[in-house]
Formats: C-alpha cells, sequence, structure tokens
C-alpha cells in the first residue's frame, strides 16, 4: 500500500478517513464551527435574508495556468453567491476522490482552496469525504455549499433588466476556457494563456456601493457571455445588443479561439461578471469597476433594447447585424 496515494479505506467511514480529514481537511480549514465536527454547522448571521448556492467542479486538468480544482471552486460558489448580491459567509466542501489519486495532488488542492477561501473572507464550516475505486471517477470532484447575508433594500436578479440600461463587463472574455484547452490538449501559443479564476465579490461590493441600482449581475461561465445574456433576455423579456468593436479581447485567446475555430463569445469565464445597469448609474458603477485590481480593464460592451425580446444581436464592426444564439452542444467539454 503507497502512503503517497489514496486509498478505498479512506473513505470508508473508519480510522483510515478520520486520520486523512483530521491531516488535511481540518488543518487546511480550521476554524471553530467546522473543529466542532457536526453533521452541520449552526451559526448566527446579522439581520438579513440570506442567500444558498450548489455548485460541483469536474475540471480536466485539475491544474490550469492561474488556478486549480481548489481555487475554482470556492471562486465559482463565492461568486454565485455575489452574483445576488449576497456577502459570502460559510462554504461546505464534498470531495469525492479517486482511488490511486497521489495525496500530494490532494495536498495541493486544499491548500490552494483554503487560501482562496481566505483571500474572499468565507470560512469552510463543513464537508464530506469520499473514494471510489480506480476508473470510477477522473482524479477528483468537488461539491460545494454556501451560504451569504444579502443586505437589506438590494434586489439583484436575472428578470430585472429593462430597455436602456447598459450591459459592463470587468474584462477579457474567454481567458479561462482557453488557459484549460490549451493545457489540456498540450497548444502552446507566444504567450500563456491564464485563467481569470478569482472571486468577485470584493468587486461587486465596491460596485454597489458607488451605484446600489444594479439590476442584473451574472458571471458567465459554462457557456460564455453569449449563453449568459441569452438566459437575462429570457428571463427578462428583453433584448441585448452587444457592440462588436467593444468586445474586450486579448490577442492570444482570439488567436488561439481563431485557430481553433471557436467562438470566444461561447468559451467560459471563472473571474468575470456581466452587469446591467441603468444608464443613469452606468458611469459611477464602470469607475469604481476600474478601481479594483479585478476590473482594470472594464467597459460598455452593450445595450438592452425593447426590440427582439429574448434574443441577443452583434452589432458588427461594418453596421450588420448578427443573431448570437445560446450555446448548443458541449463546446468544451470539463471546464468548470
Amino acid at each position: 500500500m503507497d502512503p503517497g496515494l489514496v486509498q478505498l479505506d479512506q473513505g470508508s467511514g473508519g480510522r483510515a478517513m478520520h486520520e486523512l480529514i483530521d491531516a488535511l481537511f481540518l488543518s487546511a480549514f480550521d476554524n471553530p464551527l467546522l473543529s466542532e465536527r457536526n453533521d452541520s454547522a449552526v451559526f448566527d448571521i446579522p439581520g438579513g435574508r440570506l442567500a444558498m448556492t450548489t455548485d460541483s467542479y469536474v475540471i480536466d486538468p485539475i491544474f490550469f495556468p492561474g488556478g486549480d480544482i481548489g481555487s475554482l471552486a470556492v471562486h465559482g460558489t463565492v461568486n454565485d453567491l455575489a452574483m445576488r448580491g449576497a456577502r459570502p459567509l460559510y462554504l461546505t466542501a464534498g470531495f469525492i476522490l479517486e482511488e490511486g489519486l497521489p495525496v500530494g495532488d490532494l495536498q495541493r488542492v486544499v491548500a490552494s482552496m483554503a487560501e482562496a477561501a481566505r483571500k474572499a473572507g468565507v470560512q469552510v464550516v463543513a464537508g464530506d469525504t469520499k473514494v471510489v475505486p480506480r476508473g470510477k471517477a477522473d482524479k477528483l470532484f468537488i461539491n460545494t455549499a454556501g451560504i451569504g447575508m444579502v443586505p437589506a433594500g438590494r434586489d439583484i436578479a436575472g428578470d430585472k433588466a429593462r430597455a436602456g440600461d447598459l450591459v459592463l463587463i470587468n474584462g477579457t472574455i474567454g481567458d479561462h476556457g482557453m488557459a484549460v484547452l490549451c493545457k489540456r490538449e498540450g497548444l502552446a501559443f507566444e504567450n500563456d494563456i491564464q485563467s481569470d479564476c478569482a472571486a468577485l465579490n470584493g468587486l461587486i461590493e465596491r460596485m454597489l456601493e458607488a451605484f446600489g441600482g444594479i439590476h442584473v449581475l451574472r458571471d458567465p461561465t459554462r457557456g460564455g457571455v453569449a449563453t449568459t445574456l441569452n438566459e437575462i433576455a429570457e428571463q427578462s423579456g428583453v433584448g441585448i445588443r452587444l457592440f462588436e468593436e467593444a468586445l474586450p479581447l486579448r490577442d492570444d485567446v482570439l488567436g488561439a479561439c481563431e485557430v481553433l475555430g471557436l467562438d470566444p463569445l461561447y468559451v467560459a469565464n471563472e473571474g468575470k461578471v456581466l452587469a446591467i445597469v441603468p444608464a443613469g448609474g452606468a458611469e459611477a458603477v464602470l469607475s469604481a469597476m476600474k478601481s479594483h485590481p479585478l476590473g482594470k480593464s472594464s467597459c460598455i460592451m452593450g445595450e438592452i433594447v425593447s426590440d427582439d425580446p429574448g434574443r441577443v444581436l452583434l452589432r458588427t464592426r461594418i453596421g450588420g447585424c448578427r443573431i448570437v444564439d445560446m450555446l448548443r452542444g458541449e463546446q468544451l467539454p470539463r471546464i468548470c
């Protein structure tokens, strides 16, 4: 039995599992609630509404330029809460480990996850660990849940977009998906493309401090900007018009997409927020975004219109217009 590999009995509920939990998870996520070792965490919160989310992470490869499955799990969960205007507080983490996973890889993932939680200002207060036989999983899967508090007066949701609003984004699109794909396929370009994986709660708090009337916040993960905007258009019953010349794209990401025949509008992001903001508040929000490290390349990339409800259109550089439909099929598998 190799002590450097995950073993089946480490998921059996017995001593080996408890030793793994003590050595890895309890030490990494150490906090009073987790150290109670109960089946659930009980805690008090300031007055307000709660937001709760859950997600699962199955990315391949589990380490990629700019992040790994551990930081991705924290950032993705924190961001889902922040998109409703919530202040993330607590996370849970469930680990499904494949027999034979190098313990060193698991340690690296857990350490990254702990650091991401610390920087985001959240605590991992409960968890679960299972080990499955070789070939029954692909190295490591993580399931999370997150809870946050929504301050009074915030009402941000996908059905709030209104004609006249502007569409803002905090930087370039497609970085995460192309970083993962290039790593997976061993593709080399002149510059290494880095994932944009990041927790956005600090940025969003700054945006809401500048203007509390933001209508919609969404992170364009799987399916990219195009799919997320289509969801908003359908929820709100409005049309969305994008400006091709305003789309923020890194040259290396655009080049990689062209080589691979991909449309960057459909490529996943993990550190971007789409903000639908009344025109009167857009400049204040944009200024706040640019003042934050995660928003220095923020821009206005589109507008909400009453025409073509439920549809997203792209106004091209030559003055034409094309429909940007929701993603059909799977452009890039195992990205999130």
